[in-house]
């Protein structure tokens, strides 16, 4: 069956697959995003000839779903190692921050904002709208008329603005306590 073919295949078993989908555990806007990635993919690559075009849809079906979770544990595992990183608290520390890391935390915060501040306005959109407001990259491409792949490109630069900062930070805050102990000798000198 030609590409034409299994797209119409692929229409008429649209609400199969998502019935498919959400039988596996996926939610009903996940199960959608799947077979739009799905229709998307159908529509943009070229296949060779198919004998079983319904297997084939719910195998396709099934791929990007498994793809989809995974990118999921992926960004929940590097947003939780992120955290971990840089908040320094073991899971079973306090959970009311003190007087000194609320500070510092302020403080940093500004130096966040004034770093998104300085960022390109497409770059600091992106940004703010996946990272604060939680959108989708996909749905940013879409609303921005640009591509996933810009998207990302977007957001790596503004996580390369950040690191850059935070580098520029933590250079300088070695300097000072280098500064107190006559250029980071010790404290006698030697």
């Amino acid at each position: 069956m030609a590409t034409g073919g299994l797209l119409s295949a692929f229409t008429n078993l649209r609400p199969a697959l998502l019935r498919y989908l959400s039988a596996r555990g996926a939610s009903p806007d996940e199960a959608e995003d799947i077979v739009q990635d799905v229709g998307v993919k159908l529509a943009s690559e070229r296949s060779g000839p198919v004998d079983q075009p319904r297997a084939y849809l719910y195998r396709m079906a099934h791929n990007h779903f498994l793809l989809h979770r995974r990118s999921i544990g992926r960004r929940t595992k590097r947003e939780e190692a992120w955290v971990d990183v840089h908040t320094g608290n073991p899971p079973d520390a306090d959970e009311q921050p003190s007087a000194d890391e609320i500070l510092v935390a302020r403080e940093q915060l500004g130096i966040l904002q004034e770093v998104i501040d300085s960022m390109p306005d497409r770059t600091r959109t992106i940004f703010r709208q996946f990272r604060i407001e939680n959108v989708s990259q996909r749905d940013i491409a879409a609303e921005m008329d640009i591509s996933v792949s810009a998207v990302e490109k977007h957001l790596a630069r503004a996580y390369q603005l950040i690191a850059a900062e935070r580098h520029r930070s933590n250079d300088e805050d070695e300097g000072r306590s280098r500064s107190l102990f006559g250029g980071g000798r010790g404290r006698h000198g030697n």
